[in-house]
């Protein structure tokens, strides 16, 4: 087993037993049904409904909109669990979605959005990325065009992970001259929304249980109370003061990750034989395998420091993105290591220790690439 960390001054009692009612929820409803739902590509949007009615989908939300008003460590105990469990990041994404409307919302959007957001109603999605896009987010062209009574939008995104089953999308859109300060964030519920169409649910490496799609605006007509905040040329801004919050939880995703592979492969290679004795009995093994244990340690324990940091409020942006392409970056050389001992089996997808290869690449890649993180880093290291 792996060595046992020190509980953080965060993970006290209470949040302990948080943590224990979710992992049994989540071993109990949700994870005998999720290679049914890796095969048809989707979890249904009413599997959230019991998960929110429980408290587990928005813990962090306050009172007044129908949450528990608990620390944002309720949230991200919620996602290491649910990564545990070999889970993609649905409800991740539904909570950074929902924190923009909690922080820039007026408080009509948000008393219209909020509670069903935290009891499972409304799913939703972030509509950022755009075909040829990618990562420059001052480089969209989505555009909102302001109309009497409104907007209405035209453009299309790709890669948007609840946007086939989601019913909530927060929209980065054009509203201004190009460049940050033109970019603007609208709302918008997407059911029976004339104009709004999901196009593919597209096909991906890993992350099977988790639907992506392509999405197409055409004249969709959206009242100007649907603008976030109420004030156009803030998108920009609005989406980068999330980031510290945003790269915490894919980091806790990967140290989740890393500590299940290497579980995992101790498992195996103690049982499997080879050349008359155990796998674990070969010193390769072992030295593999304490390289990866050491990893899995250094990881947790400095996720753990940022997430103290961020409930403390001194989690900078900089820490937020070393922590988010480090420990990502970990993520994929621990499990590839680890299937590596696993030999053939570990090619198979019938072993969780494939599915956790192949769900890890992306890490890399969303919630910003690892590339613009160390960018961002530099640029910070020359002012």
């Amino acid at each position: 087993m792996l060595p046992p960390l020190h509980r953080h001054r965060w993970m006290d009692e209470d949040v302990e037993a948080f943590r224990a009612q979710v992992r049994r929820y989540i071993a109990a409803e949700l994870s005998p049904r999720l290679e049914g739902w890796r095969r048809q590509g989707y979890i249904p949007r009413d599997t959230w409904r019991a998960f929110g009615q429980l408290g587990f989908l928005l813990p962090e939300i306050d009172e007044a909109y129908g949450g528990a008003g608990a620390t944002l460590a309720y949230q991200y105990v919620v996602q290491d669990e649910l990564a545990q469990a070999e889970f993609p990041a649905i409800t991740a994404v539904h909570s950074i979605a929902t924190h923009y409307i909690l922080d820039y919302g007026t408080p009509e959007q948000k008393q219209r959005w909020l509670p069903r957001l935290v009891s499972g109603e409304l799913l939703a999605g972030i509509a950022l990325t755009e075909p040829g896009c990618g990562s420059d987010l001052q480089g969209l062209r989505t555009r909102a065009r302001r109309v009497d009574d409104g907007y209405l939008i035209d453009g299309s995104k790709t890669f948007i992970t609840n946007g086939y089953t989601g019913n909530l999308l927060v929209v980065a859109v054009r509203t201004g001259e190009a460049g940050s300060r033109g970019v603007s964030l609208i709302v918008l519920e997407t059911e029976g929304l004339e104009g709004f169409r999901v196009g593919r649910r597209l096909e991906k490496l890993g992350q099977h249980a988790s639907d992506t799609a392509e999405l197409f605006f055409e004249n969709v007509r959206a009242p100007a109370d649907r603008l976030l905040g109420g004030v156009e040329g803030r998108g920009f801004a609005q989406l980068m003061s999330q980031l510290p919050y945003e790269r915490m939880l894919l980091a806790v995703q990967a140290a989740a990750v890393i500590e299940r592979a290497v579980e995992l492969t101790l498992d195996y290679t103690r049982q499997r034989k080879a050349f008359g004795q155990t796998l674990y009995e070969l010193q390769n093994t072992r030295f593999r395998l304490a390289e990866c244990a050491t990893l899995a340690h250094v990881v947790r324990t400095f996720v753990n420091d940022c997430i103290q940091r961020l409930l403390d409020g001194e989690l900078d942006d900089t820490t937020a993105y070393m922590a988010k392409w480090w420990c990502t970056e970990q993520q994929c050389k621990v499990t590839d290591e680890c299937l590596q001992l696993f030999g053939g089996y570990g090619y198979m997808v019938e072993y969780p220790i494939a599915r956790l290869y192949a769900d890890a690449r992306v890490q890399r890649i969303y919630g910003g690439a690892n590339e613009i993180m160390k960018e961002l880093i530099a640029r910070r290291l020359a002012a």
